[in-house]
């Protein structure tokens, strides 16, 4: 079977080739990063490029441990640099390496070296990398597929489905492997291997977590807290009703590393009318669902929530900032600002065609005044299309296998 064609992302990396600026790709474990990579080094040879002028590591393969060294590693790419042409240079899960900011930075000021690197935690990008080297890398934030990516992937291995039935297979997970497991078992098993290496190694090592259950059973609260608004204290009572005790400072500290590790996305609470962000309250959202349904197996039937999870992240996906928007007594589910500071707000429903729930859902947009997009998103496939005053409903899986933002 045929690999993913990441489109986009590998167009992001076509469109930034032999510039003097490294391409950092983020993104959880196992959402595509080195497959990208590859995919990227078939389209340098198939391009002329010659093998010779590709150097490839990967720094969570055994066989480059001694490159953890970052002076190992920094001669290991200087020796194989060829005089006279470019040289495409690709460190992946360079977080491993001791002071690799030095290394990246010495790299870079080579005419002749083109870098490309991947991190599987997003605090590696914020201490002094972000400082040494500001203004000379640009960030590719890479998720696990989209469900257009997905529904592609389906058709390219000639696996025609219909539409929901292939919306249900996606909600159990969008890891890219998973695309090649059938048996239930099997992918959660795989998920669990995901979740396992995340907390232990990007976590409970960088934190020096010493009662794992405790950060366990906290990821486990913000899971089960999807699409709702959430505050410290209400975490901490949360688990102290499980007997499990934890002070604000720890549960700030351990939600900072959750999110670092990409298992988890933020969404802070941002006044419609003030045009400002509040500081209390969020939501958090989970990068995979089928992670959420692993940790949660008698959660399932919350859906709306779930379909929720999945608009936040194709908001993300789009380039956009994502937040929940408050507007005067009701709340939009999501404010999405562009690179070019345009707006747009969209509510997320299962359904409306009950007209109380119509009501309810355009209630909160109509309350904005300004003269950006209104959309509201719902499964109706029954009068699936509508335009209430402006405010367009769209459905859910049109929208998703869309491409454009609105």
């Amino acid at each position: 079977m045929r690999l993913v064609e990441r489109t986009e992302y590998l167009n992001f990396l076509k469109r930034s080739m032999d510039k003097q600026i490294i391409k950092v790709v983020s993104g959880v474990r196992r959402s595509g990063k080195s497959t990208l990579f590859y995919l990227f080094k078939q389209h340098l040879l198939n391009s002329g490029v010659a093998d010779e002028q590709i150097v490839t590591i990967n720094l969570e393969d055994y066989d480059f441990i001694d490159l953890l060294d970052p002076k190992k590693l920094h001669d290991y790419v200087k020796e194989r640099l060829i005089e006279g042409k470019m040289n495409y240079i690709f460190l992946d899960e360079i977080q491993h390496a001791k002071d690799f900011e030095r290394v990246v930075d010495s790299l870079l000021i080579r005419d002749n070296v083109d870098l490309y690197i991947t991190g599987s935690n997003a605090y590696f990008l914020s201490g002094e990398l972000s400082t040494l080297l500001s203004g000379r890398y640009i960030e590719l934030k890479m998720l696990p597929l989209s469900f257009k990516e997905f529904n592609q992937w389906h058709k390219q291995n000639n696996q025609d489905l219909r539409r929901n039935e292939l919306f249900e297979k996606y909600l159990k997970s969008s890891f890219p492997f998973t695309l090649f497991i059938e048996n239930n078992q099997e992918r959660f098993d795989y998920l669990q291997g995901i979740f396992s290496t995340v907390v232990l190694n990007d976590i409970v090592k960088r934190l020096s977590v010493k009662d794992v259950r405790i950060l366990e059973r906290l990821i486990q609260t913000l899971f089960s807290s999807v699409g709702s608004l959430v505050t410290v204290n209400k975490i901490k009572n949360t688990l102290n009703s499980m007997q499990t005790p934890i002070s604000n400072s720890t549960i700030d500290r351990y939600i900072g590393a959750i999110l670092d590790s990409m298992i988890m996305y933020e969404a802070k609470r941002y006044d419609i009318h003030g045009r400002e962000l509040l500081r209390t309250q969020e939501k958090y959202y989970a990068v995979d669902i089928g992670l959420r349904q692993l940790l949660l197996r008698d959660h399932q039937e919350d859906f709306g929530h779930i379909i929720e999870n999945i608009v936040f992240l194709e908001l993300l996906r789009r380039g956009n900032k994502v937040y929940v928007g408050k507007s005067d007594k009701h709340e939009v589910d999501f404010v999405a600002i562009n690179p070019n500071q345009e707006i747009s707000y969209y509510q997320v429903a299962l359904t409306t065609l009950d007209e109380s729930v119509l009501e309810r859902e355009l209630r909160s947009l109509r309350e904005i005044k300004d003269q950006y997009p209104k959309i509201l998103l719902t499964l109706d496939e029954i009068n699936a299309y509508a335009n209430y005053d402006g405010i367009r409903k769209i459905n859910l899986l049109d929208w998703l296998l869309a491409s454009e933002q609105n």
